[in-house]
């Protein structure tokens, strides 16, 4: 029962680590920007939640609502301010560097708000999960609520990109932005828009990682949304439907990484894991070559 339940825990935070990759896949493969303050906007809807439910004493249900607002528009503002200007850069270092002085400014903001101390997170999952195999194999109610919201997330945001005006819109931006221009898209607006429900996705991911593992300080997004990236690159940059293949085997690796041979060693299995994909496949599992004409 330890293999199930192993694997259940670990299809759990895989399912976490790919609701966060959806954001990056998405922002990458229609900006073709990488965003690295996106594990920070984690952090921003997780210390949201916090602050309306611990510290002001609301509804659970109006915490969630609040912290999607938020991050939705802390991502539209931080694509507007930051990464718009340089947008047509010269040089994509610039952008990056930009990515990691947001970050750093969320995170120090963070620690003047709520101070360095870590604090405890109340699980918006009051469902205690079940019982099988005569009480031998127990799946928390959280596990079961990460697993499902990837599941439904996964399937609504595919049919918006495929079904909907705006997500054609997406796509059309990510062949080619000044063909989507001159065929009357607003591009500007197509990448805020994706901005935002990466965000809002982020949001979502918080407060289930949180939920599953109740501690809360400034740099709590840091490490989940790097691996979260892992994942993407892992799955195929630009996939939604990599993203969380992705996600899901990293999620899956780092739990029996920690089970079965260290606690310590399980983030370099990760990403030894990686570079082996990466070697074999540099696109990763559904990755596809693009070859430019000249």
């Amino acid at each position: 029962m330890s293999f199930i339940s192993y694997l259940i825990n670990g299809i759990s935070l895989g399912s976490v680590y790919a609701i966060i990759a959806l954001g990056y896949t998405m922002v990458y493969g229609i900006a073709k920007m990488l965003n690295f303050a996106h594990g920070d906007v984690i952090m921003v809807g997780a210390f949201a939640v916090f602050t309306i439910v611990s510290t002001l004493g609301m509804p659970i249900r109006l915490g969630i609502i609040v912290s999607i607002l938020i991050c939705t528009v802390l991502g539209v503002v931080i694509e507007r301010v930051a990464y718009k200007p340089l947008r047509n850069a010269a040089s994509p270092l610039a952008v990056l560097i930009t990515a990691i002085g947001v970050s750093y400014l969320l995170q120090n903001v963070a620690l003047l708000i709520f101070g360095a101390n870590a604090k405890s997170f109340t699980s918006v999952v009051s469902w205690s999960g079940i019982k099988l195999a005569d009480g031998q194999l127990n799946i928390s109610g959280v596990t079961i609520v990460t697993i499902l919201a990837c599941i439904v997330i996964m399937i609504a945001l595919t049919l918006f990109i495929n079904k909907t005006k705006a997500g054609q819109a997406m796509l059309a931006v990510s062949e080619d932005k000044g063909a989507a221009q001159l065929m009357g898209i607003n591009v500007n607006g197509t990448i805020a828009l994706t901005f935002a429900i990466g965000s809002a996705l982020a949001a979502i991911a918080g407060v289930l990682l949180c939920s599953a593992y109740p501690s809360l300080t400034p740099y709590t997004g840091s490490m989940p949304g790097i691996k979260a990236f892992v994942a993407a690159v892992l799955g195929g940059i630009g996939s939604i439907p990599g993203a969380m293949i992705g996600g899901i085997l990293l999620g899956v690796i780092e739990i029996f990484g920690k089970a079965y041979i260290s606690s310590q060693m399980a983030d370099a299995i990760v990403f030894a894991v990686l570079i082996v994909v990466l070697l074999v496949k540099p696109t990763g599992i559904l990755g596809k070559n693009i070859q430019e004409k000249v």
